[in-house]
């Protein structure tokens, strides 16, 4: 089962592959099996994923990002897109957890689902499916690493005197966070 789960997990690799490849190494393992593992598996992992959303969400800082995987559109053995949203707390905390939300699309109502009454500061990027939850009680951070792209677009292209002044205050403020100093 650990072959298994490591294919599956860490290689990304579809059922259907999977079992060509189990097939070629001589031992018979139909999808239908490596399915109802999967099954298994994360019908017994739910008390655990439950739990560690519960903890994350007695933070009051949390970082949201979604990435987009394909996912395969049974019967029309096509793909389309579909996100994991993960979310964490801050590298401060003691708990270095993250948990992964599967949802079919990138509508905001994903993230304010699995939020649900949460109320704190979330750390994210600009993306507008993110807004709804900022008039519930929700403060937003946005993400340093997308103002750290346009700073360095900024120093690379222009030579921007700004820019370049906030990027050692960037650097000050990141130093004084690690210390505790705010």
């Amino acid at each position: 089962m650990s072959i298994w789960d490591g294919r599956t997990l860490t290689d990304h690799l579809p059922l259907h592959r999977q079992e060509s490849i189990f097939a070629r190494a001589g031992l018979a393992l139909p999808r239908s099996r490596l399915g109802e593992w999967a099954g298994v598996c994360g019908v017994r992992l739910q008390p655990l994923v439950d739990a560690l959303r519960d903890e994350l969400l007695e933070h009051n800082v949390l970082h949201a990002d979604e990435t987009p995987v394909q996912m395969l559109d049974p019967g029309k053995k096509k793909t389309h897109r579909a996100y994991l949203w993960a979310y964490c707390p801050t590298s401060y905390e003691a708990i270095r957890g993250v948990v992964y939300d599967f949802a079919p699309s990138r509508a905001g109502e994903h993230a304010r689902a699995f939020l649900a009454d949460w109320k704190g500061k979330r750390v994210c990027d600009d993306y507008a499916g993110y807004k709804a939850s900022f008039s519930t009680g929700v403060a937003e951070i946005s993400c340093m690493a997308y103002a750290r792209r346009k700073l360095y677009e900024l120093l690379a292209n222009n030579q921007s005197q700004p820019a370049e002044r906030a990027d050692v205050h960037r650097f000050t403020l990141r130093r004084r966070a690690r210390n505790g100093d705010i």
